[in-house]
Formats: structure tokens, sequence, C-alpha cells
């Protein structure tokens, strides 16, 4: 019994200092020349501290998909999310991927969030992104 109880105190007290070694205080600045860590509140010594105010801007570039192509006869269908619209003689870029791959000019022709573009440049392919210029 005796033996039990040493082994349960020599656990307990090997997980207290196990633990009392890796706790440390928050409150406690960084030595000099080295960054503050992760959770630390204190910033590096002679940082210069701003009360800047963050700015959000929403972004109101008009933006469309490719729903449909016709390379024969050049000319795209776009969809644009509702409340935004192309307007006829309008020029569109399209990007795949990040990259632009052709130009458009939106006709007169529409149907609800559809719109049709002559494709004037480059190519065009189902899902091609269509942005302003």
């Amino acid at each position: 019994m005796i033996s039990l109880m040493r082994a349960l105190l020599l656990v307990t007290l090997s997980g207290v200092l196990a633990t009392a070694g890796c706790a440390e205080r928050a409150d406690k600045a960084p030595p000099t020349g080295e960054a503050p860590r992760a959770g630390t509140a204190h910033p590096p010594a002679g940082a210069a501290t701003t009360n800047s105010t963050l700015i959000v801007t929403p972004d109101d570039t008009l933006a469309g998909k490719v729903a449909l192509v016709n390379a024969t006869a050049r000319y795209v269908v776009l969809s644009f999310p509702m409340g935004r619209m192309a307007v006829p003689d309008q020029r569109l870029s399209l990007y795949r991927r990040g990259l632009k791959v052709g130009e458009v000019r939106v006709t007169g022709w529409q149907r609800e969030d559809n719109v049709v573009a002559d494709l004037i440049a480059g190519e065009a392919e189902v899902g091609d992104k269509a942005r302003g210029q």
C-alpha cells in the first residue's frame, strides 16, 4: 500500500513540475531585440503604435460569368448577379484562372440576368469571368 502511495505521489509531483515549467506570465515583456510571442500584448521594443482605423470599401466592380459560347459566330452569353447588369456597347475583359484571355462588347440583347456580347478579341470558354475595364 505504501509503495502505491509513493508511486502516486511521484507521478503527481512530476506532473506539477512539468506543467509549472511550461507556464509563463502573459504580462512579461520579451527581452530587447526579440520578437514577442503569439498571444502577448506587448509590441517589440522601439515599435511605434498608432491608432489607425480600418476603412472597408465595398467592391462594386461589374463582374459576370460566361454561360454559353458560340465560337463560329463569335458571341458569348454572360450571366450577371441580380441587380448588376452590363449596358449595351460596354466592353468587358474575360479572365480565366486570373489571366486575361479575351475581350467582349455587350450587344442590346438581354433576358433576365443574361446578356449577349460579341467576342472582339481573344477566346472564351464557359466559366470564364467577365469584368468591367
